[in-house]
């Protein structure tokens, strides 16, 4: 474990050496984008760095809406609503739906914002083992049903589909809960997130839940969905007691079309570059056109912080898991840490097959 007194970047410094760094969730690196930081200053000038309010007051900052309004269209779905993390909005829809009356159904590896408490306990399946139960899952449960999952597994790279939805039975009513915090912004039509790729059906209602602190770098969290189900979560007490994200970020975030936009492409450009480098060593599991590689090598570690290179490597989500290895690919990154990184993982790769 390193500590160190700046924000990561492409490069971080520590025991007195500069490293590349190949680890976090900061996937189109916004939070060290020079033009996002300056749009940031200036809304702080107009709004403070934090509205300590309840959105449900008397007396209301109109950006929240405005904000609320362009993240919905960007998701694809009706509606928006910001909380002050991805946790709390998980949060509050789990609460919402546990009050009326809903019966969960837990996907492995879901994540815990929307866990229903510290005692959920997550299928021990494969996720294509788990979708071929899910029809008689269905069957046998009430009426009202929430369907609770993630949008991919991030920590192994691995893709869930969701054609298993359209065969969920049609005649009952069914919440599709899809926590999209390692999806919003990378996956999905223009980095648009999950809803895009999730069939439709009429009666299944689909609600998502995401941090907003990966991809989009804003400190807060959001949920997505129809706008029914949205004003009556927000005129919940959980909902009216939670302090709400700072409105400087949002302000910023509306104006920052085209910075999101270009981090985009070059996230792309850098995903394409890595793929073509790393893909053909044998040792990563990697969904296309995502910034997450994984290895269940773990020696590689050590092995690329001889080289100054640091990647991710630790217990997630409880001290209690086994560590998982893992590069990240940023917008951050160019060509040539890109290269440095191909041939320090091509040498761990030859010694692996000498190994064998």
């Amino acid at each position: 474990m390193y500590t160190i007194d700046h924000l990561p970047g492409r490069t971080i410094q520590f025991d007195g050496r500069e490293h590349l760094f190949f680890s976090g969730t900061a996937y189109l690196g916004i939070a060290q984008n020079p033009a996002f930081r300056a749009l940031l200053a200036e809304s702080m000038e107009r709004y403070g760095t934090v509205f300590g309010s309840s959105r449900n007051g008397n007396l209301r900052l109109g950006i929240y809406e405005e904000a609320e309004e362009k993240l919905a269209r960007f998701a694809g779905l009706e509606t928006a609503l910001t909380m002050s993390s991805g946790m709390m909005a998980g949060q509050v829809v789990v609460q919402y739906l546990r009050a009326e009356g809903y019966g969960f159904l837990y996907a492995p590896g879901a994540h815990p914002a929307i866990w229903q408490d510290a005692r959920t306990q997550l299928p021990r399946l494969s996720f294509g083992e788990w979708t071929a139960q899910v029809p008689r899952l269905v069957e046998a449960a009430g009426e009202h049903l929430v369907i609770a999952l993630n949008s991919l597994d991030a920590v192994r790279s691995e893709a869930y589909p969701f054609d298993w939805v359209a065969h969920l039975p049609a005649d009952r009513q069914i919440t599709l809960l899809v926590d999209d915090s390692h999806g919003l912004g990378v996956i999905g039509p223009d980095g648009s997130g999950i809803a895009a790729l999730v069939p439709k059906r009429e009666n299944v209602r689909l609600l998502i839940t995401a941090s907003l602190a990966k991809a989009l770098g804003l400190p807060g969290g959001v949920v997505l969905g129809d706008s029914e189900t949205l004003a009556a979560i927000r005129h919940t007490a959980f909902f009216g007691a939670c302090s709400p994200i700072s409105p400087a970020y949002l302000a910023a975030f509306v104006r920052a079309e085209d910075l999101y936009r270009n981090a985009y492409g070059r996230l792309n450009e850098n995903i394409r570059r890595a793929e073509s480098l790393l893909d053909t060593t044998g040792l990563f599991a990697h969904i296309p056109g995502y910034p997450v590689f994984y290895t269940p090598h773990d020696g590689l570690y050590p092995s690329l912080l001889d080289d100054d290179i640091l990647i991710y490597q630790f217990a997630y989500p409880t001290p209690a898991d086994k560590p998982n290895t893992r590069l990240v690919i940023s917008a951050l990154h160019t060509p040539d840490d890109l290269g440095r990184l191909g041939t320090a993982v091509g040498r761990f790769a030859q010694t692996v097959s000498q190994s064998r």
